[in-house]
């Protein structure tokens, strides 16, 4: 198993269908110990509970930076070792540009962006102090293709905010074992998005993806456990596509 011994946490990954689940899950089946961060405490817990015995589930606003370090606490206390951490929670909003208040750009940056800093900081004095750790941050096709799908221009701004703050903490943070990496998913089905799409919108969607086919959580899931695994011990700062050829550099 690929995760053998490892401690994982992931944020965001409550959702029966999301792709935080699917991650989980897939730790969990590769050996890895999993703490379920999510702002609905309950969900997280019960979304632990699905995993089996020996995961837990932490309440945690990846908003707020004293939260972070709570949550952080909790799982050191639960496990005594963190080794992995996904950046995972994020939301999204479809609003055109012009429409875009102060209240929308806030809360959009503060979830995607700020939340990413802080988790990743309440994570960095125990992996620097081990000279170990992976984190893998959640970012988007939309930072890299100026949106265009479902996220307005502010979800596209802090997912490209994402990509050079962990290029930025891969080189600050390598000299101590810590690599840092980003996933840029496509179109994956989720509740997200669950029903926003019409037929001829969906339509028009894969005739422009090579592969066909849009994508499911656990093709990002699978990316996670290649960049939080051993297999990837010589690869940081990287920025993996995962949209089945939507965009093509």
């Amino acid at each position: 198993m690929l995760l053998a011994g490892k401690t994982a946490i992931i944020s965001g990954a409550a959702g029966a269908r999301g792709i935080g689940f699917a991650t989980a899950k897939t730790f969990a089946q590769n050996g890895a110990r999993v703490a379920i961060l999510d702002i609905d405490g309950k969900s997280a817990v019960s979304a632990a509970a699905e995993l089996g015995a020996g995961h837990v589930g932490v309440a945690c606003d990846v908003t707020d930076k004293a939260d972070c370090a709570r949550a952080v606490a909790d799982v050191l206390k639960a496990f005594g070792q963190i080794d992995i951490l996904i950046n995972n929670a994020g939301i999204t909003q479809p609003v055109k540009v012009w429409d875009i208040s102060s209240e929308d750009w806030d809360r959009i940056q503060d979830v995607n962006l700020r939340g990413v800093l802080f988790l990743s900081q309440a994570v960095m004095p125990h992996m620097r102090s081990r000279k170990s750790g992976a984190i893998a941050c959640m970012s988007s096709v939309s930072a890299q293709r100026g949106g265009g799908i479902l996220g307005g221009a502010h979800y596209s701004a802090a997912k490209a905010g994402v990509l050079g703050l962990a290029k930025a903490m891969a080189r600050e943070l390598g000299p101590d074992g810590i690599r840092v990496n980003c996933v840029t998913p496509g179109l994956i089905q989720t509740d997200i998005n669950a029903g926003k799409i019409s037929d001829e919108k969906r339509k028009e969607i894969i005739d422009g993806i090579p592969l066909g086919r849009l994508g499911v959580p656990q093709d990002v899931a699978n990316i996670y456990l290649f960049l939080a695994s051993d297999l990837s011990a010589y690869t940081t700062g990287a920025v993996i596509d995962v949209n089945g050829g939507m965009l093509i550099h």
